[in-house]
């Protein structure tokens, strides 16, 4: 048994699909089954029932894929702790974070990093939150920024500056909220916004959600307009002037503050906030230049 059998079943475990892993993989078909079925050989035991339509896994393949997950964890873990043994001068720093919190909090984070390892590389996994989350529970991502909850059992975590919630309405639709003119961040009642067609973010992302209770807490029934994937988009329709949207106002400060097109306001008695915070998993190994972005994130965004 070796590292790459662990990697191609658990793969395969993840979709129950001898076509996907091939493709995604790079192996054939037939050189796959081969491989599972040969480290099934030197087990002993089924790991996949391939009688059942779809396949899925039999108890023993359940378990084993369990604790391969947890010993090729344990090997990228000691890997990075070997690594962390030298100067600092070089390494991997992995990151996960959502693209908005790419866009207007790691850039600064970054080059002060980089002003002091500058030989280390730094990756950002700028992917969904679950995904982030995945990652950095199987040891991929040295740290990553998500807001609560979190799994308290799988991660430590640190609280920082809270997400508050601003509206970008397009000039041209301030006469609907009765305004003719308004400078940024001037307070808006939400009732006033009952009008105006939203861009949203769509359902069962977080913003969406945020969005969803404001509305039922102020008993709006939104006009939506148009629903989009992620925030950037949600700004650049807004900016257009298709409609107004609800923002993170760290991330409207960040891309939209000095946009003609734009007006950005805050919202009274606005009670519905994100709190984002640092995770890392529960045991693992934090390198120095982890810790020092770590800390610098801390220092500058503190709750």
């Amino acid at each position: 048994m070796n590292t790459k059998q662990l990697h191609y079943a658990i793969e395969l475990a993840n979709t129950l699909n001898f076509s996907k892993v091939s493709e995604k993989l790079n192996i054939s078909q037939p050189a796959l089954s081969k491989l599972i079925m040969n480290l099934e050989n030197s087990l002993g035991v089924k790991l996949f029932d391939r009688t059942s339509t779809p396949m899925k896994l039999t108890a023993a393949g359940e378990h084993f894929i369990r604790e391969a997950k947890e010993l090729l964890y344990k090997e990228n873990q000691l890997m990075r702790t070997m690594a962390s043994f030298g100067s600092g001068e070089k390494g991997r720093l992995s990151i996960g974070a959502s693209q908005f919190r790419s866009l207007y909090l790691l850039p600064k984070i970054i080059k002060e990093l980089k002003s002091r390892y500058p030989g280390v590389a730094v990756y950002i996994n700028d992917t969904n939150s679950e995904e982030i989350r995945k990652q950095t529970a199987d040891g991929l991502l040295d740290f990553s920024i998500v807001n609560l909850p979190v799994d308290d059992l799988l991660f430590e975590y640190t609280p920082i500056e809270p997400d508050v919630l601003a509206l970008a309405v397009p000039n041209e639709m301030l006469k609907q909220i009765n305004k003719t003119h308004a400078d940024n961040f001037a307070e808006i009642d939400f009732k006033e916004c009952a009008n105006i067609p939203f861009i949203v973010t769509e359902q069962g992302k977080e913003m969406r959600t945020l969005f969803d209770k404001l509305c039922s807490s102020e008993e709006i029934h939104p006009q939506i307009t148009m629903e989009v994937v992620g925030l950037s988009t949600a700004l650049s329709m807004a900016k257009e002037g298709i409609g107004a949207t609800l923002l993170p106002l760290q991330f409207a400060q960040a891309e939209a503050l000095d946009n003609e097109k734009l007006t950005l306001l805050t919202l009274k008695n606005d009670n519905f906030h994100r709190q984002p915070v640092i995770i890392t998993r529960k045991g693992g190994h934090i390198s120095e230049y982890a810790q020092y972005a770590i800390d610098l994130i801390k220092h500058n965004f503190k709750r």
